[in-house]
């Protein structure tokens, strides 16, 4: 059972909650998600089953979109509404320009430090478990992408916004760091998470309606192949899924790829099963050139391209 399935987590549970629970009904022991969603979140959580853990790399990568409540003048300790109060002011002097002014102002790149409450690992322990222990150890800043934010609607205390970001952006952070510009404070009161890539929440299958026979009979999440078809497709011969299945890189006409941008390609001898996913080889310039590159640039001289499989699923004749 090889399946990606888009699910629309309630809150409440983990997403370690999640895959314990797409195990048990899949019976399938290699489960596992691509991009923690909090407890107190609710939305788009991306599973892999059996061999899709495989493909984690490609949709760990995606941005995210977020719809939530900001509450100003509240500050807590977890940046969200299930910690403990840790400074409170009054915001009812705040005007909607300056919200949205504050809220403009984290657009772009931009630095966040994790909050302490989060999956984020020290010497091998998540930080929430050392948060539990009341222990707060210092966190390198990290370089974050936040586009689209916008708000949507102000009723105070409650600022309502929706967003886009890259990997790694802690939105209850975001919100505090709001808080913080402001000079009252903020925590997220809800949080949504609307998609992720290009898999949407209207998409998505409530956690409460799996069953095996939906995600066996494929009424529920997508194939390996549907799931990357924000990938550029090659149809490729029985004799260079042979040479895939091995590990071999595959030479092919430029022409094949007129219509493939992107560096990485679904491999498919049918358009319906994934034989494996490839990786375009950039011709290297140079000394010290391996004989991988120095095929590559011979290949195109010769008006062909090399690609190296980098996920194989095919198996060997």
């Amino acid at each position: 059972m090889n399946r990606v399935l888009i699910l629309d987590k309630p809150r409440g549970l983990t997403s370690h909650d999640v895959v314990a629970r797409v195990r048990r009904i899949t019976r399938e022991k290699r489960v596992g998600h691509a991009g923690t969603l909090d407890p107190a979140a609710t939305g788009v959580l991306v599973v892999l089953v059996g061999k899709a853990t495989r493909l984690a790399q490609f949709f760990v990568e995606m941005d995210k979109a977020y719809r939530g409540r900001a509450v100003l003048g509240v500050a807590t300790d977890t940046q969200d509404a299930t910690g403990k109060v840790v400074a409170s002011a009054d915001p009812s002097s705040l005007t909607e320009e300056q919200i949205v002014e504050a809220f403009a102002a984290f657009e772009g790149e931009t630095e966040q430090v994790p909050p302490m409450v989060s999956a984020l690992k020290r010497d091998g322990t998540p930080l929430y478990v050392l948060a539990r222990r009341g222990e707060v150890v210092e966190r390198e800043a990290r370089r974050v992408r936040i586009s689209g934010l916008r708000v949507l609607s102000v009723d105070l205390p409650e600022v309502e916004f929706e967003m886009r970001c890259s990997k790694g952006t802690y939105v209850r952070t975001l919100a505090a760091d709001i808080g913080d510009k402001l000079g009252c404070g903020a925590h997220v009161g809800e949080l949504a998470r609307t998609a992720v890539g290009p898999f949407e929440l209207v998409a998505a299958t409530p956690v409460n309606e799996l069953t095996r026979a939906g995600i066996a009979e494929g009424a529920v999440g997508l194939s390996m192949h549907e799931a990357l078809s924000f990938m550029p497709e090659l149809r490729i011969t029985e004799a260079e899924e042979d040479t895939l299945s091995t590990g071999g890189a595959i030479e092919v006409e430029s022409g094949r790829l007129e219509s493939a941008g992107g560096t990485y390609l679904r491999l498919s001898p049918d358009g319906i099963e994934l034989a494996a996913v490839g990786k375009l080889i950039d011709d290297q310039s140079g000394s010290g050139k391996s004989d991988q590159d120095e095929a590559g640039e011979e290949a195109a001289a010769l008006g062909r391209v090399r690609i190296q499989p980098v996920r194989v699923f095919t198996e060997p004749v």
